[in-house]
């Protein structure tokens, strides 16, 4: 699944980065943190791996 943002791709690459324990767990906030628990390596890097051109910087909130 690929990020929607480059906020939600920069998570991701930190949750990834905890998750190869290149990075302390505690270390994480917002939602890398969530992300580390609740996706697989392989969600992670599919989402870091995200090209940035042309995202938004924040994706919109949807009502």
């Amino acid at each position: 699944m690929p990020a929607k943002s480059k906020a939600q791709q920069m998570a991701a690459g930190a949750a990834l980065a905890a998750k190869r324990g290149e990075k302390k767990k505690s270390e994480l906030k917002g939602a890398s943190k969530s992300m580390v628990e609740s996706m697989s390596e392989k969600e992670l890097h599919d989402m870091a791996s995200t090209k940035r051109k042309g995202k938004p910087e924040h994706a919109s909130k949807k009502s």
